[in-house]
């Protein structure tokens, strides 16, 4: 049986080279009618390969409508194309979680994008781009929803323990009261501070804990991944960095109490080291707390290029398939 060979702009699509992708059609513009063996063009590539760039590239350009319109040889159009899961991590965020949301924001991302009269709704198998969206996405909704959970658990005992001491430390007055219930230590600024931190970090500890306990009691359903979990999680991060170091100002500003005055300059620097565990922590969560800003902020997550292409119907009689890696950028 005859099979229909890769020309190079198809290559290039389905590699991202965006720039070969310009210089073939500028050259020979009718090369934007190739197809490889499943009749897919350059557009369908694009977007099952997810090469943001080439397809950004394309719906710029003032081409043809049958380059939107066209399907695959099993009625697959580029909706479809954009619902099905290739199981590689493609998107520079890690984690099934920020994969999963990347996904999404993909899939939206080329329905709103492409001409509303290139939709078509089933292919040959009578599926919608959603029912495939939900099916080949199964596992990888699976696996961030665990991951989600149990690092929401983790984060929401350490917030509950947070919020136990700012309690207990927020109702307790340093040197006691005098008997018309005015604090004895009122006038000191180290008493004012005492007094804003701990409550402070009663607030954020609370708040930490509600959007932790929120993430563990939702649904976890595809569309949440995409606004509605990264924003709970990131949330919750900047209350319980907050509230850490509410607590430990807290219990500088309260000790400070406790110290002789000629010992109160030489004790500073030692409540400037209780700060390196805040620090330490913040340093340790910081690559995940960039990637959920980022992740949430973006339109559309950046493209990653550090993937192997296996393409199985290149596999030789021996099942021998041949791997192509492209260079990270």
């Amino acid at each position: 049986m005859s099979k229909t060979k890769e020309t190079p702009l198809l290559v290039a699509s389905k590699m991202g080279t965006v720039e070969m992708v310009q210089r073939i059609l500028k050259k020979f513009p009718i090369a934007i009618q190739d197809t490889d063996s499943n009749e897919k063009n350059i557009l369908l590539l694009a977007v099952e390969h997810r090469q943001t760039d080439v397809y950004n590239w394309l719906i710029g350009e003032k081409y043809p409508d049958y380059l939107f319109y066209h399907v695959d040889k099993h009625g697959n159009n580029a909706m479809h194309l954009a619902a099905m899961y290739q199981k590689l991590e493609v998107w520079r965020i890690p984690g099934s979680a920020l994969q999963l949301q990347g996904e999404r924001k993909w899939y939206k991302y080329v329905k709103h994008t492409l001409p509303p009269q290139s939709y078509v709704r089933y292919n040959n198998k009578g599926q919608t781009p959603r029912q495939i969206f939900v099916e080949t996405h199964a596992k990888l909704l699976g696996d961030g929803t665990q991951w989600l959970v149990t690092t929401a658990n983790s984060f929401s005992v350490v917030a509950a323990l947070i919020a136990t001491v700012a309690f207990a430390t927020s109702s307790t007055i340093p040197g006691g009261a005098d008997d018309d219930g005015h604090p004895h230590l009122e006038n000191q600024p180290a008493f004012n501070v005492f007094s804003i931190a701990s409550l402070v970090s009663l607030c954020f500890s609370v708040t930490a804990l509600v959007f932790f306990l929120a993430i563990l009691t939702s649904r976890c359903q595809h569309n949440d991944f995409e606004k509605d979990l990264p924003r709970k999680l990131l949330l919750g991060l900047t209350s319980l960095f907050a509230s850490i170091t509410a607590i430990l100002i807290s219990f500088c500003a309260a000790h400070f109490f406790v110290l002789r005055d000629k010992f109160r300059t030489a004790a500073i620097p030692i409540y400037g080291a209780t700060c390196i565990p805040v620090v330490f922590f913040a340093f340790n969560q910081f690559p995940l707390y960039v990637d959920l800003i980022r992740s949430y902020i973006q339109n559309l997550p950046l493209r990653s290029y550090k993937v192997f292409y296996t393409d199985s119907s290149e596999a030789t009689s021996s099942d021998q398939k041949k791997e192509v890696k492209e260079k990270d950028d």
